[in-house]
């Protein structure tokens, strides 16, 4: 049997609850509502990634690549200087041309024989699609996609504000996913606070509990030590 390869996330704390990492090549779903944290999440982990020496692509289908970069520097994660050598590719795809993604998708991830992929937010490929089977549709074949360049992808997904137990806007992506990673901002009593959940990934003993974690100067970190067993829903 062949061993099961790891792929580091970057999250600091997040992978001695992960085995190690994502497996190599998977496709990972990473939820939540508004304002949770998700599009540092993605960052942290194609950061983690270039400082590797792996090339990565991030496909944004909302913000500027200029407005990313600018809220990554506050990090310290400098990405131009990456773009600039050739190991770094970000793009805006307009969601309205999202029938074409597979095709950018793949052309962005050969031109630099990327390792590692995130696509913000992919729950946004249903702007100019009405059909939700279709929309599915899409969203299966996006993953199979990504998953059969060998690359190692974060998905990120929106919850609706209008359905509490959702953990994405369509249903299927948290199926066609390898890993499901929730992130929460829970108010108890006068304090707010930022947790993740671990729903689910595929040939890996992860942790079961709610892990508390901040935002830093340095990115996501989760809190050691500590985690909270309590139902969000």
């Amino acid at each position: 049997m062949a061993a099961i390869r790891r792929v580091k996330s970057g999250i600091n704390g997040l992978d001695s609850l992960i085995d190690g990492g994502f497996l190599q090549g998977s496709a990972n779903l990473v939820t939540g509502n508004a304002g949770t944290g998700k599009t540092i999440f993605g960052l942290q982990f194609l950061w983690y990634g270039l400082k590797k020496g792996e090339r990565c692509v991030y496909i944004s289908l909302e913000e500027s690549p200029e407005d990313i970069k600018e809220d990554a520097v506050v990090f310290g994660w400098d990405f131009d200087n990456y773009e600039r050598r050739g190991l770094f590719r970000i793009i805006y795809h307009d969601p309205a041309q999202a029938n074409n993604l597979n095709s950018v998708l793949l052309d962005e991830i050969k031109s630099i024989d990327a390792k590692r992929v995130v696509i913000d937010s992919i729950s946004l490929i249903g702007v100019a699609v009405q059909d939700v089977a279709k929309i599915r549709k899409m969203i299966y074949n996006i993953t199979n996609l990504v998953k059969r360049t060998g690359c190692t992808t974060l998905m990120l997904s929106e919850i609706p504000a209008s359905d509490e137990k959702a953990l994405s806007r369509y249903g299927v992506e948290e199926f066609v996913a390898d890993s499901v990673i929730v992130l929460n901002y829970l108010g108890i009593g006068e304090q707010s606070n930022r947790m993740l959940e671990i729903r689910k990934m595929r040939r890996t003993n992860h942790g079961k509990d709610l892990y508390p974690f901040e935002i830093s100067d340095k990115g996501i970190v989760l809190k050691k030590d500590e985690s909270m067993n309590v139902m969000m829903r």
